[in-house]
């Protein structure tokens, strides 16, 4: 849609001509699965694997379908077929028994060269013995298709976790006072909230335990734990007594440095850490301290606890490999997981006793929330059960599961319907209207908070009364051609199959236009389609006269437009086609003889022709069969032009019969009796309106009503082998005698041509068939020299008078000197 001004902003006389709209298809090239749906229930073992292809007329091609019990389709009962057809359904029966509650994935692709990845359109089906029709994920391949939110299902384990979520952990680090000297400065926060801040004791370091699921710090006390037991906190294996007032100072464990007795102490504590736990250690510098021990002291702790028996050991083995760089007054902070190679230690220090630093990192844990949304399914004629089951991972209670059972409408809208409890995993839903929600999804909230290991989703499904399914299928019948002649019926049948196992409750509608090459278009009234059973096909039918449709044309065949009744996928029941009507573009020919012969501009004919006008077109199926193909007009010797119409005997149409010989004529018999110059226009068209010529065919002849013929000349003169004979006769009849002497010039005849050896004659210019060889009656050859020839006729018993000769332009010629009585001159000469 294209429109100008849209807004109005400019005043105009009108604004109803500011839009423009086309609507034009883009088409899809891909082979899809049908049936069994996707995730559906399947309970008989004869079930055909269907696919069909986007466009249901499209090219033949190869395809390959596959079926297994893996998504991978690589197990040892992979069965797998290739198919060669045009576009519309493919079929496979895999010839499997199927096993109970077993999962099975089929897929569908067009083929591909070696070398190159096919596109698979992937499906599933469960098959479960009985008598039931719905909707189930139960295998892993399956629930990987449903939507995870901060949940997973692990593709090693094939079990549902909880996704890690990350927090941020930062901490705050220099040295007092000189770097800074408030609480914050000192202080470590997990998603910007402050865990502690400060000190207590000074000269110190100071561990944070954090639970590494949970993030929380443990509190300093007899035992400790993320749970706090109250006041008084601190002393935990030495520890400093918790100072009042600090903010998070009940989470310390603050040992002092300065003596071997506190850095036993610290030893001890690391390795009290529980295995996983996030540690902290903090330095707190005094520079005022000049006895301040630094980290070579603390590894020479080791003449009194034994080698490598040292707290500096102790974090020198947790990751902290920098930590002799505390060499010097400055700040310190080391990051750790206690016992775990996939967390990476890190450390950071103060380039001196003024300047500070944040150190801040995401530290991944597992939620204790996630939500599982199936696909959706659909669509129904009406719901009938949802079902449900999980398992727990966990020893003691700690799951808690709730199910929704989700609505969705024609418009994709969607609406949470009932939610199910964790004891509700077998319940009625057939109070859910199947017109207003004809599709359905089911979402689970999975919580646990103590173990953060969710519960196990096994299996969920629907139970359903399904709807049909059908497509259009070219390769189960089809007459469309992509390109045809104008004037060749343009038909278009295709069939329609029910490709499912439910049969269909009321006819179908058929909506079919053809737009023509301006975009114009064409509706079709068809008949509806009956309900189809199972199995069962139907033929649309229609047909167009071609001569209406030249150039390109655009057939659209959309069957059950308006879903009603409802079934399961739209884009197979819709076709696109293009048609090419070719032009008629080539001119017919015209063909026109007097007396079964082609004459010359001002030739003599019958004053009783026989006129034959013959148009031949190459357009098969445009035939010549109406008058309206020829015209036929004759100037009289006194000027006046007369047209002649077709009936009677005067001017008679013979039409064309078939395409292989498209072929009309018209047999003029006009009775000339006025002598003089005659000219016949004959104007062709074919059924195209093209025309026989630039110019129409026109022809100049003359008429002479009185028997006579002209001056018999032989030719050639002299001749060697043989000599034809020229003469021209008039009126109107030839005569019945016409004979031709030939003498010696003593006047002995030796060779008598009768009228029937001379071939067909004609009125008008005659040149023989026959040709004389020089031989005489008896067929010996005549010597060579002179001899004579004279030509007898016969007309209803009188002799034919003589013709003068015409040149080119209707003139008298004399050629009375060529002859003496009537007696004319040849040579032979061998």
């Amino acid at each position: 849609i294209v429109t100008i001004d849209g807004d109005n902003r400019y005043d105009e006389v009108t604004e109803t001509n500011n839009i423009a709209t086309i609507s034009f298809f883009i088409g899809e090239d891909d082979v899809k699965p049908v049936f069994p749906l996707n995730y559906s229930i399947v309970s008989t073992q004869s079930v055909k694997l269907t696919a069909s292809t986007a466009s249901p007329a499209s090219a033949s091609r190869t395809y390959w379908m596959e079926i297994d019990t893996t998504e991978a389709f690589n197990s040892p009962l992979k069965r797998s077929t290739v198919i060669s057809s045009i576009g519309g359904v493919l079929e496979y029966s895999p010839g499997l028994t199927f096993i109970d509650s077993t999962v099975y994935y089929w897929r569908v692709a067009t083929a591909v060269p070696t070398g190159q990845v096919a596109r698979w359109n992937v499906s599933s089906f469960t098959y479960m013995a009985g008598n039931q029709r719905g909707f189930n994920q139960s295998h892993y391949f399956q629930h990987a298709r449903s939507r995870g939110e901060r949940i997973k299902i692990d593709s090693a384990t094939r079990r549902w976790q909880f996704v890690d979520v990350l927090s941020a952990f930062s901490i705050n680090q220099t040295v007092f006072p000189t770097g800074g000297d408030q609480a914050v400065d000192f202080s470590v926060r997990v998603n910007g909230i402050i865990i502690t801040s400060s000190a207590c004791v000074g000269n110190s370091i100071i561990y944070n335990v954090f639970d590494p699921v949970t993030l929380k710090p443990y509190y300093n006390q007899a035992v400790p734990a993320t749970i706090g037991t109250g006041a008084p906190y601190g002393g935990f294996l030495g520890s400093a007594t918790v100072c009042a007032g600090r903010t998070g100072a009940e989470y310390n464990f603050e040992f002092s440095y300065l003596d071997t007795a506190n850095r036993r102490r610290m030893r001890n504590f690391l390795d009290w850490v529980p295995a996983g736990a996030i540690v902290t250690a903090r330095v707190i510098v005094d520079i005022n301290n000049p006895t301040t021990p630094f980290a070579d002291v603390w590894r020479n702790d080791e003449q009194w606890f034994g080698a490598g028996n040292t707290f500096y050991h102790r974090l020198k083995a947790a990751g902290f490999n920098d930590i002799d760089s505390f060499n010097r007054f400055r700040a310190f902070a080391f990051i750790y997981r206690k016992g775990n190679n996939n967390f990476s230690p890190e450390s950071q220090f103060t380039q001196g006793i003024y300047d500070r630093f944040t150190y801040t990192r995401n530290i991944a844990k597992p939620d204790s929330l996630g939500y599982i949304t199936s696909p959706v399914w659909g669509t129904a004629r009406a719901w009938k059960r949802a079902q449900w089951r999980v398992t727990s991972l966990d020893n003691s209670g700690g799951d808690r599961v709730t199910v929704d059972i989700i609505g969705v409408n024609a418009q994709a809208q969607e609406t949470v319907l009932r939610t199910l409890n964790g004891t509700e995993t077998n319940v009625d839903i057939s109070s859910i209207d199947a017109v207003q929600y004809p599709s359905l999804r089911l979402r689970m909230m999975n919580k646990d908070s103590i173990h953060f290991t969710p519960a196990q989703l096994v299996y969920w499904r629907v139970l359903y009364d399904a709807l049909p399914e059908g497509a259009l299928a070219a390769n189960v019948f089809t007459e469309i051609k992509d390109t045809l002649e104008v004037g060749d019926r343009m038909l278009t049948s295709i069939a329609f199959k029910n490709v499912s196992d439910v049969a269909y409750t009321d006819s179908l509608t058929v909506n079919m236009t053809l737009f023509n090459a301006a975009n114009q278009a064409t509706v079709v009234n068809h008949p509806k389609l009956k309900p189809l059973a199972p199995g069962d096909t139907a033929i649309i039918r229609a047909s167009f006269d071609s001569r209406n449709f030249i150039g390109n044309n655009n057939l659209f065949v959309d069957v059950n437009p308006n879903n009603t009744p409802a079934e399961q996928f739209r884009f197979n029941n819709v076709l696109y086609k293009n048609i090419l009507v070719q032009p008629d573009m080539v001119r017919p020919t015209l063909d026109v003889t007097f007396d079964g012969v082609h004459i010359l501009n001002n030739d003599i004919v019958s004053s009783k022709p026989r006129i034959v006008a013959k148009l031949q077109d190459n357009a098969r199926f445009l035939l010549l069969d109406d008058t309206t193909v020829l015209n036929v007009q004759l100037r009289m010797p006194n000027g006046v032009l007369k047209r002649y119409n077709f009936g009677g005997d005067t001017l008679r149409f013979i039409p064309a019969t078939n395409g292989a010989n498209n072929a009309a004529s018209i047999e003029f018999n006009p009775a000339l009796q006025e002598d003089g110059d005659y000219e016949l226009y004959i104007r062709g068209r074919d059924k195209s309106n093209n025309p026989s010529g630039i110019i129409e065919y026109r022809v100049a002849f003359k008429v002479i009503n009185t028997p006579m013929i002209s001056h018999l000349f032989n030719y050639p003169n002299p001749f060697t082998t043989s000599t034809a004979f020229v003469f021209t006769l008039t009126g109107s009849q030839v005569p019945q005698q016409l004979r031709i002497q030939i003498l010696t010039i003593t006047g002995k005849i030796v060779k008598e041509i009768n009228k029937d050896e001379l071939g067909p004659l004609q009125i008008g210019r005659n040149i023989t068939e026959y040709k004389w060889d020089g031989t005489d009656m008896y067929g010996q050859k005549l010597a060579n020299g002179v001899y004579l020839y004279r030509v007898i006729t016969n007309l209803n018993g009188k002799a034919l008078d003589k013709l003068p000769s015409f040149d080119g332009a209707g003139g008298t010629v004399n050629t009375d000197q060529y002859f003496n009585n009537g007696y004319g001159k040849m040579y032979l000469m061998r």
